[in-house]
């Protein structure tokens, strides 16, 4: 029994940094889209899950200027063992929008990593009439993926928006653009 138990500790003390797990981490989620502590945020070692409470831009009906965008910035730290590196894969953001006949609104997602000026974005136009479920997409080709310098420790940035504006649409009728929920994953790798 201690010779099993011996040999067990033998083999966990020669493990290499390479077989710890990343560890994801979610460090905010912040913007006028999604206050501080308002959506809920599930994560493992390379996805994440947040679903949103009040990301809503809305025009007509009594909206303000103000409500007509909102955004969410999403920072991702994922902790790694010396000599590897990460970058943001693959994220899609799912939402709601209604909008009457001469209204238009927009989602759009933007991607960086922390310190540099390279930025991915995708974007998805709506034209009222329009009431439907939709999904926004960032998913780079190898070429294009973002990876974190090695041996730096640096955040993934995600700035989400969604906009909706009235132009020639009934202005007592609301039109409005709602994010739901997003996920990701990362990628992890030897520098």
């Amino acid at each position: 029994m201690l010779t099993t138990a011996a040999a067990a500790l033998i083999a966990l003390s020669t493990l290499t940094p390479a077989a710890q797990a990343p560890v994801l981490e979610v460090v905010t989620v912040n913007g006028s889209g999604c206050a501080a502590g308002d959506a809920d945020v599930k994560t493992d070692d390379r996805t994440f899950t947040i679903g949103y409470h009040q990301f809503l831009a809305r025009a007509g009906n009594g909206s303000s200027p103000v409500d007509q965008r909102k955004n969410c910035q999403v920072s991702l730290r994922v902790n790694v063992p010396d000599g590897y590196t990460f970058a943001l894969v693959r994220t899609s953001y799912n939402g709601y929008t209604h909008l009457q006949t001469g209204a238009t609104g927009l989602s759009r997602v933007s991607t960086y990593v922390q310190g540099t000026t390279p930025t991915a974005t995708v974007s998805q136009p709506f034209t009222g009439p329009f009431s439907d479920s939709w999904q926004t997409h960032y998913r780079p080709s190898p070429a294009d993926v973002q990876w974190v310098p090695c041996g730096e420790k640096r955040d993934i940035n995600i700035n989400a928006e969604v906009r909706v504006a009235l132009g020639s649409a009934d202005p007592d009728r609301l039109n409005f653009a709602i994010v739901e929920s997003s996920r990701g994953a990362v990628r992890v790798k030897r520098c």
